[in-house]
């Protein structure tokens, strides 16, 4: 992956990409097992593009492969949203303009900064599982140690993102569409980050089907 806007075009390279792309997010629409499954499927591409395969893996429920990303997703996110939520919770509770917008204030700042660190979360849960998504000063460490690359990689996943709630648009079918082709930009995202750190260093940890 040469640069970061391959992982744009990439997805629609494969000739297979409606197929998959719809049968993925139909899954998807499964509460929490959808979830997990469609973390697995963004990393078996991420396996396809390291390896240099413009394709997209098959649809399906890829549930050992996904956990573990999923787990960490949550972890940092629910970890990163309660000093917002919590400080706007007050400020609805004492009816206090003030601190309930300096909570909105800091959950944004925080979204922000969790969008900074996420390709390095994902980089690191792909090659080492939890202990690799847990590892705090591991993460922060690969952040900062490409901390353009980061900012880039963590700006396109927000694009990406709002991407995939354009779906919502077509009376929310179309989510069935975008949120699945989001997730293959955030893969490609994800490569090319990896690349820019000097290559893949290690092989995903070994799961079952």
């Amino acid at each position: 992956m040469s640069s970061v806007g391959d992982g744009f075009a990439w997805p629609f390279q494969d000739q297979g990409w409606f197929g998959k792309v719809l049968l993925q997010g139909l899954i998807a629409i499964i509460p929490i097992v959808g979830w997990i499954a469609l973390a697995g499927w963004m990393m078996l591409t991420i396996d396809n593009y390291r390896a240099g395969r413009r394709e997209l893996p098959p649809a399906g429920f890829h549930l050992a492969r996904g956990a573990p990303l999923f787990l960490v997703g949550l972890v940092w996110s629910v970890v990163f949203g309660l000093p917002g939520s919590a400080l706007s919770s007050a400020g609805v509770r004492a009816d206090a303009t003030g601190l309930t917008s300096l909570g909105d204030l800091v959950n944004f700042a925080l979204r922000l900064l969790l969008s900074f660190l996420t390709p390095a979360i994902i980089v690191h849960t792909y090659e080492r599982g939890l202990s690799g998504g847990f590892d705090v000063s591991a993460v922060w460490e690969t952040a900062m140690a490409n901390a353009n690359n980061s900012l880039i990689a963590g700006l396109v996943i927000i694009a990406a993102d709002l991407i995939g709630g354009l779906g919502i648009i077509l009376c929310c079918v179309g989510l069935l569409f975008t949120i699945p082709y989001a997730v293959a930009i955030t893969a490609g995202v994800v490569t090319w980050y990896e690349q820019m750190m000097g290559g893949p260093r290690t092989a995903p940890p070994p799961t079952t089907a």
